[in-house]
């Protein structure tokens, strides 16, 4: 193994473009070498861009010898396929979230990546930003007393009607693109043992996917959390943690501006305070800790046990929904 981690990029994916390729120009331990696409003019153009190599195809850049991992940004339908392509090439695999569209899936690449003795890491890039840390801790030294209730919200306005995520072929959908966050955010917190409550998902009769929903999950020891999401909504990205003492507030939690300084709201008795931190980076973050992982050769269980409980949660919402016609989805999709 180098002495750092030679990435190849399969897809020139939006997110890729405006989020993970700048950063690695920033992190440590990994470095950008190629980026494949099946349009070897958009290949090029981002190859320029980045200061790497254009290859013509995601086979090609498998097959490179030079390359040690790749980072997976397709659409939700298209990455088992290739997460399973990649670990059977012998390459470390950073996938966007979530990995698969269903539990069994998700499951035999973990054992397919764990066999090789290979990294297969989801991207839950938020889970890296140190704002989140900094609630966990004050939570812990009792700022808000023992915790009832765990409330996030995550939505968006409606996208592009061309968007792939309106397209269930290619595993579209509000709770795998937005919803899978607040679901993420809830084991965070509160552990994993979270069953399904109950859950409703409002599905767009044209098209077969969700555009929003409601989840309510709980916990053995009977601590709830209500989670909302969707493609209906006015932007808003944030939750909250209601104790027997206060309630905590975090604003931009999923998706924070690399300059913004998170502000952290306790209010108890009607009296607020706030908790101001350093801006940071998540999505540099994630590459490092990827890199890291892999070239000290970490443990991988945490992550195969991550993997597969945030998928078997995610299958046991769609069980139990509720499903409700949206009125306005088709409308606003074409």
């Amino acid at each position: 193994m180098p002495a750092l981690i030679r990435l190849g990029v399969l897809g020139c994916a939006s997110i890729a473009l405006r989020r993970f390729l700048p950063a690695l120009t920033e992190a440590t331990g990994i470095e950008l070498r190629a980026v494949a696409s099946r349009d070897p003019a958009r290949a090029g153009t981002v190859a320029e861009q980045f200061g790497c190599r254009a290859v013509d195809g995601y086979d090609e850049l498998l097959d490179r010898a030079d390359i040690d991992a790749v980072y997976i940004p397709l659409p939700t339908g298209l990455h088992a396929y290739w997460v399973s392509r990649a670990l059977a090439a012998g390459k470390h695999v950073l996938s966007e979230k979530p990995l698969t569209s269903d539990q069994v899936t998700a499951r035999k690449l973990v054992n397919q990546a764990e066999q090789a003795g290979l990294w297969l890491l989801e991207n839950y890039m938020f889970l890296h930003h140190r704002q989140h840390e900094m609630v966990r801790d004050l939570v812990a030294a009792g700022r808000i007393g023992t915790t009832r209730l765990f409330t996030a919200r995550f939505g968006i306005p409606p996208l592009a009607p061309t968007n792939w995520r309106y397209r269930g072929e290619f595993g579209g959908g509000a709770l795998l693109d937005v919803g899978v966050y607040p679901l993420r955010a809830a084991t965070y917190f509160l552990g994993p043992e979270l069953d399904v409550v109950g859950s409703v998902l409002r599905t767009s009769p044209g098209r077969g996917v969700d555009l929003a929903g409601h989840v309510l999950l709980a916990t053995p020891s009977g601590v709830t959390a209500e989670l909302s999401f969707g493609f209906e909504h006015a932007y808003r990205s944030c939750y909250s943690l209601w104790g027997e003492r206060a309630r905590l507030t975090l604003d931009r939690a999923f998706t924070p501006p690399v300059t913004r300084q998170p502000v952290i709201r306790i209010e108890a008795d009607g009296h607020p305070e706030e908790v101001r931190l350093p801006a940071d980076h998540q999505f540099r973050n994630i590459a490092e800790f990827f890199a890291r992982s892999v070239l000290d050769d970490a443990d991988y269980r945490p992550q195969a046990r991550a993997i597969n409980q945030q998928a078997e949660l995610i299958d046991k919402v769609r069980s139990s929904a509720v499903r409700l016609p949206s009125s306005h989805g088709d409308a606003r999709s074409g």
